[in-house]
């Protein structure tokens, strides 16, 4: 567990930057809303305050907490060790769940400290089944993570905010690379980052919350799911991705693939799509009805396509 010292440094650092930003009118975080099936196009993001902002990596920050809490709590080290992973390693791995909660921790008193409520941790399901499993999600939470705080720069006014973003923004790339190194991976596949907004965020986080405290989130809707026959992992260049319902989501013009901080648009045939050359690392794939990822054209996803590989 980090020290009271380290908690308490990292809660006075991001205090001071949020004494800045702008506080909540009521003093309470607006309701989120789980509704995967409501149109998309109706239900367009908030705007969002610097303070709500804290609050959104904070919704993250208690799912990545609980998630570390709870695998490591139901799986034995020796699990772990049976990947092949050191004792070294997995101390490695478990400082990661320890530095989430340090996250958590300086995070909801900073935003206190704004003179705004933070929001509540909710009820998780991750529906683990082994420890390589786990291990496999964390990958991809860590990298969600990434592209979220990259995302949110953009929205953020007050240079104190950003500032404390960015302190916690490299901490989640060191997570994400030392998961890629102990699973064999390349470490850093990418020179650059894939940015996601608000919803497409939350779209990816939505599938593990079975529900939250009432009042204690921002009202953000989640785009519908992909589902894609075969699933999205293995998943190598000039395949065929096929849409389990090709009617749906109705309007479909293209998938999306995010990567490297750009995005390629394939026109989507008879419900599927080729997928491109020289994708790398962690993909993002959306439906959209033209070729922009604005929420306004976003019909379904982001998911995580897995390259092989």
């Amino acid at each position: 567990m980090p020290s009271i010292a380290q908690v308490a440094k990292l809660a006075l650092l991001s205090a001071v930057a949020v004494q800045a930003a702008p506080k909540f009118n009521n003093a309470r975080p607006r309701e989120f809303t789980i509704e995967k099936r409501q149109d998309p196009a109706a239900a367009p993001a908030p705007q969002l305050t610097d303070t709500d902002i804290l609050n959104f990596a904070l919704t993250l920050e208690h799912l990545e907490s609980q998630f570390y809490s709870q695998g490591f709590a139901k799986f034995p080290d020796s699990d772990f060790l049976a990947l092949g992973l050191t004792q070294p390693q997995l101390d490695a791995v478990k400082n990661v769940g320890m530095t989430e909660q340090a996250h958590e921790m300086g995070l909801t008193m900073a935003i206190s400290a704004a003179g705004a409520q933070p929001v509540q941790a909710c009820k998780y399901n991750f529906g683990f089944t082994d420890a390589k499993t786990m291990i496999a999600t964390a990958k991809v939470l860590e990298a969600v993570g990434i592209s979220a705080y990259t995302g949110a720069a953009a929205l953020i006014q007050s240079k104190a905010v950003l500032t404390a973003a960015a302190e916690i923004l490299p901490i989640e790339a060191r997570h994400q690379t030392t998961f890629r190194a102990f699973t064999g991976e390349v470490p850093v596949p990418n020179a650059l980052e894939t940015p996601l907004g608000v919803r497409a965020v939350f779209t990816l986080a939505s599938p593990f919350i079975q529900s939250c405290p009432q009042g204690s989130n921002l009202a953000i809707t989640p785009f519908p799911a992909i589902a894609l026959n075969g699933g999205a992992a293995g998943i190598t260049a000039g395949q065929s991705l096929i849409l389990a319902d090709p009617s749906q989501p109705a309007g479909a013009g293209f998938c999306a693939f995010m990567n490297v901080g750009s995005t390629t648009f394939v026109p989507i045939s008879n419900g599927s799509c080729n997928v491109p050359d020289k994708l790398t690392g962690e993909v993002y794939m959306m439906v959209t009805k033209d070729q922009s990822t604005e929420d306004a054209s976003v019909l379904a996803g982001p998911t995580v396509i897995r390259m092989s590989g």
